[in-house]
Protein backbone atom coordinates (compact mmCIF):
# COMPACT_ATOMS: atom_id res chain seq x y z
CA UNK A 1 0.00 0.00 0.00
CA UNK A 2 1.78 3.44 -1.35
CA UNK A 3 2.48 6.08 1.39
CA UNK A 4 -0.08 8.64 -0.61
CA UNK A 5 -2.87 5.98 0.19
CA UNK A 6 -2.01 6.11 3.83
CA UNK A 7 -1.30 9.94 3.56
CA UNK A 8 -5.25 10.39 2.32
CA UNK A 9 -6.54 8.01 5.18
CA UNK A 10 -4.82 10.22 7.77
CA UNK A 11 -5.75 13.19 6.07
CA UNK A 12 -9.43 11.78 6.18
CA UNK A 13 -9.51 11.10 9.93
CA UNK A 14 -7.78 14.86 10.43
CA UNK A 15 -10.09 16.70 8.44
CA UNK A 16 -13.30 14.86 10.04
CA UNK A 17 -12.38 14.99 13.77
CA UNK A 18 -13.21 11.00 14.08
CA UNK A 19 -12.88 7.56 12.23
CA UNK A 20 -16.44 7.27 11.60
CA UNK A 21 -17.63 10.95 10.06
CA UNK A 22 -14.03 10.19 7.83
CA UNK A 23 -14.95 6.72 6.43
CA UNK A 24 -18.39 8.34 5.80
CA UNK A 25 -16.78 11.30 3.67
CA UNK A 26 -14.30 9.19 2.05
CA UNK A 27 -16.63 6.57 0.82
CA UNK A 28 -14.84 3.88 2.34
CA UNK A 29 -15.39 1.33 5.16
CA UNK A 30 -14.41 2.74 8.72
CA UNK A 31 -12.54 -0.80 9.46
CA UNK A 32 -10.20 0.45 6.21
CA UNK A 33 -9.58 3.21 6.95
CA UNK A 34 -8.61 2.63 10.98
CA UNK A 35 -5.98 -0.32 9.11
CA UNK A 36 -4.44 2.74 6.81
CA UNK A 37 -4.13 5.00 9.53
CA UNK A 38 -1.95 2.00 11.61
CA UNK A 39 -0.02 1.60 9.02
CA UNK A 40 1.16 4.93 8.50
CA UNK A 41 1.69 4.83 12.12
CA UNK A 42 3.53 2.22 12.64
CA UNK A 43 5.57 1.98 9.21
CA UNK A 44 7.13 5.18 10.88
CA UNK A 45 7.02 4.09 14.68
CA UNK A 46 4.82 7.33 15.36
CA UNK A 47 1.20 8.14 16.92
CA UNK A 48 -0.74 10.42 14.99
CA UNK A 49 -3.82 10.26 16.92
CA UNK A 50 -5.10 10.77 21.02
CA UNK A 51 -7.72 7.90 20.26
CA UNK A 52 -8.93 8.49 23.85
CA UNK A 53 -13.39 9.25 24.16
CA UNK A 54 -14.99 8.80 20.98
CA UNK A 55 -13.35 10.97 18.44
CA UNK A 56 -9.88 10.79 16.80
CA UNK A 57 -7.84 13.88 18.30
CA UNK A 58 -4.23 14.64 16.92
CA UNK A 59 -1.34 14.50 18.80
CA UNK A 60 1.45 17.35 18.85
CA UNK A 61 3.37 15.71 16.06
CA UNK A 62 -0.26 14.38 14.37
CA UNK A 63 -1.05 18.07 13.80
CA UNK A 64 2.13 19.16 12.21
CA UNK A 65 1.52 16.32 9.77
CA UNK A 66 -1.96 17.43 9.19
CA UNK A 67 -0.62 21.14 8.47
CA UNK A 68 1.58 18.94 5.78
CA UNK A 69 -1.10 17.12 3.97
CA UNK A 70 -3.48 20.13 3.94
CA UNK A 71 -1.37 21.64 1.38
CA UNK A 72 -0.07 18.40 -0.20
CA UNK A 73 -3.96 17.74 -1.29
CA UNK A 74 -4.92 21.67 -1.56
CA UNK A 75 -2.37 21.74 -4.06
CA UNK A 76 -3.51 17.97 -5.58
CA UNK A 77 -7.40 19.93 -5.48
CA UNK A 78 -5.74 22.78 -7.54
CA UNK A 79 -4.12 20.38 -9.87
CA UNK A 80 -7.09 18.28 -10.85
CA UNK A 81 -9.55 21.35 -11.36
CA UNK A 82 -7.24 22.55 -13.76
CA UNK A 83 -6.98 20.33 -15.39
CA UNK A 84 -10.77 19.25 -15.74
CA UNK A 85 -11.97 23.03 -16.34
CA UNK A 86 -13.68 22.72 -13.02
CA UNK A 87 -13.71 26.51 -13.08
CA UNK A 88 -16.86 26.41 -14.16
CA UNK A 89 -18.40 25.35 -10.76
CA UNK A 90 -20.48 23.19 -12.06
CA UNK A 91 -20.29 21.25 -8.32
CA UNK A 92 -18.41 21.22 -5.68
CA UNK A 93 -18.97 22.09 -1.61
CA UNK A 94 -17.56 25.03 -0.17
CA UNK A 95 -17.22 24.93 4.29
CA UNK A 96 -17.58 28.55 5.49
CA UNK A 97 -16.93 29.75 8.97
CA UNK A 98 -18.30 33.53 9.81
CA UNK A 99 -18.85 35.57 12.69
CA UNK A 100 -22.21 37.14 11.60
CA UNK A 101 -24.54 35.19 9.33
CA UNK A 102 -25.81 38.44 8.32
CA UNK A 103 -22.51 39.47 6.58
CA UNK A 104 -22.18 36.41 4.92
CA UNK A 105 -25.55 35.01 3.49
CA UNK A 106 -25.42 37.83 0.51
CA UNK A 107 -22.21 35.91 -0.84
CA UNK A 108 -23.57 32.59 -0.36
CA UNK A 109 -26.94 33.82 -2.34
CA UNK A 110 -24.70 35.14 -5.02
CA UNK A 111 -22.84 32.15 -5.32
CA UNK A 112 -25.60 30.00 -5.53
CA UNK A 113 -27.43 32.26 -7.93
CA UNK A 114 -24.27 31.61 -10.18
CA UNK A 115 -23.47 28.10 -9.74
CA UNK A 116 -26.63 26.08 -8.60
CA UNK A 117 -24.75 23.01 -8.11
CA UNK A 118 -22.58 24.17 -5.42
CA UNK A 119 -23.21 23.11 -1.88
CA UNK A 120 -22.08 24.74 1.60
CA UNK A 121 -21.86 24.43 5.44
CA UNK A 122 -21.50 27.32 7.24
CA UNK A 123 -20.40 27.16 11.47
CA UNK A 124 -20.87 30.63 13.16
CA UNK A 125 -18.66 31.60 15.96
CA UNK A 126 -17.04 34.61 16.90
CA UNK A 127 -14.12 36.04 15.18
CA UNK A 128 -11.29 34.09 17.37
CA UNK A 129 -13.11 30.83 16.52
CA UNK A 130 -13.50 31.82 12.94
CA UNK A 131 -10.20 32.51 11.94
CA UNK A 132 -9.09 29.31 14.07
CA UNK A 133 -11.01 27.50 11.74
CA UNK A 134 -9.49 28.15 9.14
CA UNK A 135 -6.42 27.90 10.01
CA UNK A 136 -6.63 24.63 11.07
CA UNK A 137 -8.15 23.79 7.94
CA UNK A 138 -12.00 23.36 8.65
CA UNK A 139 -13.22 25.98 7.03
CA UNK A 140 -12.49 27.15 3.40
CA UNK A 141 -13.18 30.41 3.75
CA UNK A 142 -14.18 32.82 6.61
CA UNK A 143 -16.18 36.10 6.86
CA UNK A 144 -14.81 37.81 9.80
CA UNK A 145 -14.41 41.60 11.48
CA UNK A 146 -10.91 41.07 12.87
CA UNK A 147 -8.26 41.54 10.50
CA UNK A 148 -5.29 39.21 11.10
CA UNK A 149 -1.74 39.99 9.87
CA UNK A 150 -1.05 36.18 10.00
CA UNK A 151 1.39 35.60 6.58
CA UNK A 152 -1.14 32.38 6.27
CA UNK A 153 -3.88 34.19 6.00
CA UNK A 154 -5.54 36.20 2.70
CA UNK A 155 -8.15 39.10 3.34
CA UNK A 156 -9.68 41.28 1.36
CA UNK A 157 -12.70 43.87 2.87
CA UNK A 158 -16.24 43.09 2.79
CA UNK A 159 -17.73 46.01 3.95
CA UNK A 160 -17.71 49.03 6.79
CA UNK A 161 -19.93 48.87 9.58
CA UNK A 162 -20.41 50.32 12.87
CA UNK A 163 -21.70 49.32 16.51
CA UNK A 164 -24.83 50.48 18.00
CA UNK A 165 -26.72 50.02 21.31
CA UNK A 166 -30.45 49.37 21.28
CA UNK A 167 -32.87 48.77 23.97
CA UNK A 168 -36.25 47.40 24.72
CA UNK A 169 -38.83 49.79 23.84
CA UNK A 170 -39.56 50.80 27.82
CA UNK A 171 -36.13 51.31 28.40
CA UNK A 172 -35.40 55.18 29.80
CA UNK A 173 -33.34 55.33 26.90
CA UNK A 174 -35.96 54.60 23.76
CA UNK A 175 -37.09 57.85 23.18
CA UNK A 176 -33.51 59.01 22.32
CA UNK A 177 -31.57 59.28 18.92
CA UNK A 178 -27.99 59.20 20.55
CA UNK A 179 -26.05 59.41 23.51
CA UNK A 180 -22.59 60.21 24.82
CA UNK A 181 -20.90 57.32 25.85
CA UNK A 182 -20.49 58.62 29.59
CA UNK A 183 -24.30 57.67 29.75
CA UNK A 184 -23.74 54.26 30.01
CA UNK A 185 -21.85 54.64 33.23
CA UNK A 186 -25.32 54.05 34.61
CA UNK A 187 -26.38 51.27 32.64
CA UNK A 188 -26.29 47.79 32.48
CA UNK A 189 -24.64 46.10 29.54
CA UNK A 190 -25.57 43.36 27.38
CA UNK A 191 -22.43 42.34 25.14
CA UNK A 192 -21.06 39.15 23.49
CA UNK A 193 -18.27 37.10 24.90
CA UNK A 194 -14.35 37.89 24.78
CA UNK A 195 -12.80 36.71 21.45
CA UNK A 196 -15.58 38.38 19.64
CA UNK A 197 -14.90 42.36 17.93
CA UNK A 198 -17.68 43.85 19.29
CA UNK A 199 -16.67 43.16 22.83
CA UNK A 200 -13.14 44.53 21.87
CA UNK A 201 -13.73 47.30 20.20
CA UNK A 202 -16.86 48.67 22.35
CA UNK A 203 -14.40 48.02 25.70
CA UNK A 204 -11.98 49.87 24.27
CA UNK A 205 -13.88 52.93 23.79
CA UNK A 206 -15.09 52.20 26.90
CA UNK A 207 -11.67 52.22 28.62
CA UNK A 208 -10.70 55.40 26.76
CA UNK A 209 -13.77 57.17 27.87
CA UNK A 210 -12.95 56.36 31.54
CA UNK A 211 -16.55 54.73 31.47
CA UNK A 212 -17.60 51.65 33.19
CA UNK A 213 -21.28 50.60 33.11
CA UNK A 214 -23.07 49.55 36.39
CA UNK A 215 -22.90 45.78 35.68
CA UNK A 216 -21.94 43.28 32.49
CA UNK A 217 -24.41 40.62 31.14
CA UNK A 218 -21.51 38.30 28.80
CA UNK A 219 -23.51 36.09 26.24
CA UNK A 220 -22.34 33.90 23.45
CA UNK A 221 -24.43 35.16 20.43
CA UNK A 222 -25.97 38.18 18.65
CA UNK A 223 -29.18 36.19 18.83
CA UNK A 224 -28.48 35.78 22.51
CA UNK A 225 -27.85 39.71 22.82
CA UNK A 226 -31.32 40.58 21.58
CA UNK A 227 -33.12 37.75 23.65
CA UNK A 228 -31.46 39.40 26.65
CA UNK A 229 -32.32 42.92 26.16
CA UNK A 230 -35.74 41.78 25.55
CA UNK A 231 -35.88 40.37 28.53
CA UNK A 232 -35.16 43.54 30.25
CA UNK A 233 -31.51 42.59 31.00
CA UNK A 234 -30.04 45.95 29.85
CA UNK A 235 -28.53 47.57 27.04
CA UNK A 236 -27.21 45.77 23.61
CA UNK A 237 -24.33 46.19 21.32
CA UNK A 238 -23.82 44.72 17.97
CA UNK A 239 -22.93 45.63 14.60
CA UNK A 240 -25.80 48.20 12.90
CA UNK A 241 -26.01 45.90 9.92
CA UNK A 242 -27.29 43.24 12.41
CA UNK A 243 -30.20 45.33 13.94
CA UNK A 244 -32.96 45.46 11.19
CA UNK A 245 -36.01 47.39 12.64
CA UNK A 246 -37.88 45.03 15.00
CA UNK A 247 -41.00 45.85 17.03
CA UNK A 248 -40.55 46.35 20.92
CA UNK A 249 -36.86 47.30 20.20
CA UNK A 250 -35.21 50.74 19.32
CA UNK A 251 -31.73 51.52 18.23
CA UNK A 252 -29.76 54.63 20.06
CA UNK A 253 -26.13 55.91 18.78
CA UNK A 254 -22.95 56.95 20.61
CA UNK A 255 -22.63 60.26 19.46
CA UNK A 256 -19.20 60.51 20.38
CA UNK A 257 -17.02 57.41 20.01
CA UNK A 258 -15.19 56.03 17.11
CA UNK A 259 -17.27 52.26 16.48
CA UNK A 260 -16.41 52.10 13.07
CA UNK A 261 -15.24 48.30 12.42
CA UNK A 262 -15.15 46.38 9.14
CA UNK A 263 -15.89 42.78 8.02
CA UNK A 264 -13.10 41.06 5.59
CA UNK A 265 -13.27 38.12 3.71
CA UNK A 266 -10.37 35.77 4.63
CA UNK A 267 -8.93 32.21 3.32
CA UNK A 268 -5.42 30.38 3.50
CA UNK A 269 -2.84 32.34 1.33
CA UNK A 270 -2.13 28.79 -0.08
CA UNK A 271 -5.91 28.28 -1.10
CA UNK A 272 -6.74 31.11 -2.56
CA UNK A 273 -6.51 30.13 -6.46
CA UNK A 274 -8.80 27.10 -5.71
CA UNK A 275 -11.84 27.75 -7.69
CA UNK A 276 -14.44 27.09 -4.87
CA UNK A 277 -12.12 29.60 -2.88
CA UNK A 278 -11.79 32.38 -5.89
CA UNK A 279 -15.71 32.81 -6.50
CA UNK A 280 -16.22 33.32 -2.82
CA UNK A 281 -13.53 35.68 -3.01
CA UNK A 282 -15.28 37.45 -6.03
CA UNK A 283 -18.27 37.41 -4.68
CA UNK A 284 -17.59 39.24 -1.87
CA UNK A 285 -16.06 42.28 -3.48
CA UNK A 286 -17.68 45.55 -3.35
CA UNK A 287 -18.89 45.36 -7.23
CA UNK A 288 -19.64 41.54 -7.00
CA UNK A 289 -23.51 42.31 -7.38
CA UNK A 290 -22.69 44.05 -10.66
CA UNK A 291 -20.31 41.51 -11.74
CA UNK A 292 -21.92 38.94 -14.44
CA UNK A 293 -22.47 35.71 -13.62
CA UNK A 294 -19.71 33.13 -13.43
CA UNK A 295 -16.97 36.01 -14.10
CA UNK A 296 -15.60 35.29 -10.54
CA UNK A 297 -11.98 36.86 -11.37
CA UNK A 298 -8.67 35.35 -9.81
CA UNK A 299 -7.32 37.67 -6.35
CA UNK A 300 -4.39 40.28 -7.31
CA UNK A 301 -1.05 39.01 -7.23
Amino acid sequence: MGTATLLRAFHLVAEAGSFSAAARAGGVSQPTLSAQVKALEATYGVALFDRRGRGAGLTPLGRSLHAVTARLFAAEEEARALLAGSATLTRGHLRIAADSASHVMPILARMKQRHAGLTFSLSIGNSSDVIGRVLDHHADVAVTARRSSDPRLHSRLLREDRLVLFVREDHALATVRSVPIRALATQDLVIRERGSVTREVFEARLSEADVRPRAFLEVQSREAVREAVLAGFGVGVVFEAELPDQPGLARVLVEDADLAVAEYVICLEERRRLPLVRAFLAAGTPDAALSPAGSAAPPPG
